[in-house]
């Protein structure tokens, strides 16, 4: 036998894994061992080779695994999952396992607008720059100087704070640009809620972090995405001509729309899997990473809300941890924290048959998929 070692990431732990590779065996069937999954033995455990480099991250190409089952996946079921995805029109889904593709379907390097997973973007980016000095939460909208087209925002609503807007609970219900129509429906009456104390998915709170973003940074948006995640993560598609600001007659605020490849979504998932490190760099604070991902209001029955990130309520995910950003009907990262999973998934909004219902329904599929 061939015995070797390899560094396994978990989380913000590491475990020295001894790998044992038998050289000559009986091939492994259902009846001599009951552990077996699609005629692989997790007694044979892992070829080192299958974790490329064992950092748990990938380089400048992402590490495919050849075989799947090597990793622990039904190989039958990830095939079910493609034709689930195929039979609703998914643009495409990939699936990443300690840092390894075992499966992808689809289109994952087309880079389409990710509607509002953009939101989570930006709030780790408010990390970065909230440890550098350059944002203080507690600002108020007066003391920013924001305001918006009348009718402009009341005495009480300017003493909101930069970060209930990241929480969504400004209390500032004044309309905003890219608001969906059942967004619109939802929203409370002007002045219904003083500032923090209600949760409502409001884009005004979403579009003015963007706003106070390039003026308290003096970053554009999509630059500070490009020289922050793109370039140290290594991704494959994206500029910051992908990003573009989009107006509406009702607001001076703009929401700031980008596109991104799944793949190069999956390196930010992967980011924050691994609490803001990408290899020897922390680029988001790991403090950021655990406040940003805290929930802070009830969201539904399957989620609640952090910093502008959605939290799985365990009991409706099998009582695993699961973050999620996600955007419109389908675009959306979904990083299941205790399977060392990020799993990403786009959407043609043209020919997309589905909706969340049917996403969520992909991700539990793929979480079964993994079966040691």
């Amino acid at each position: 036998m061939n015995l070797s070692t390899v560094l396994l990431p978990k989380g913000s732990r590491w475990t020295v894994v001894l790998t044992i590779t038998l050289l000559a065996g009986p091939a492994c069937s259902g009846e001599s061992c009951p552990t077996c999954i699609d005629g692989v033995d997790p007694d044979r455990l892992i070829d080192p080779l299958t974790l490329g480099d064992g950092s748990g991250y990938p380089a400048a190409e992402w590490t495919v695994a050849v075989d799947p089952q090597r990793l622990g996946w039904s190989k039958k079921k990830l095939e079910n999952l493609t034709d689930y995805a195929a039979g609703l029109n998914s643009d495409g889904f990939m699936i990443v396992d300690r840092g390894v593709v075992v499966w992808e379907y689809g289109n994952t390097a087309r880079n389409i607008i990710v509607q509002s997973c953009r939101k989570s973007f930006l709030a780790s980016l408010y990390g970065i720059y909230h440890a550098q000095g350059l944002i203080d939460l507690d600002a108020t909208m007066e003391e920013l100087g924001i305001d918006d087209l009348p009718p402009s925002l009341t005495a009480e609503e300017k003493q909101a704070t930069v970060e209930q807007l990241l929480m969504a609970r400004s209390g500032v219900y004044h309309e905003a640009a890219a608001e969906s129509q059942s967004m619109k429906d939802a929203r409370p009456i002007r002045g219904s809620h003083p500032p923090g104390t209600f949760w409502y998915y409001n884009n005004w709170d979403f579009n003015v972090l963007g706003t106070l973003f390039i003026q308290l940074t003096g970053m554009d948006v999509f630059q500070a995405l490009f020289d922050d995640f793109a370039v140290p993560l290594q991704m494959q598609d994206f500029q910051p001509s992908n990003g573009w600001y989009y107006y509406q007659d009702m607001s001076e605020h703009p929401a700031y729309h980008f596109s991104m490849s799944p793949r190069d979504m999956a390196r930010f998932g992967l980011l924050i899997l691994r609490e803001g490190r990408w290899r020897g760099e922390q680029i988001v604070p790991e403090a950021w990473v655990d406040r940003m991902l805290a929930p802070y209001s009830d969201a539904g029955s399957t989620w609640d809300y952090s910093y502008m990130w959605w939290v799985g309520k365990a009991g409706r995910w099998g009582g695993h941890t699961i973050y999620a950003a996600r955007g419109g009907s389908g675009q959306a990262i979904y990083i299941v924290d205790d399977m060392d999973l990020v799993i990403t998934h786009k959407v043609d909004n043209d020919v997309w048959r589905g909706g969340w219902s049917e996403v969520n329904t992909l991700v539990r599929r793929i979480m079964d998929a993994k079966v040691f």
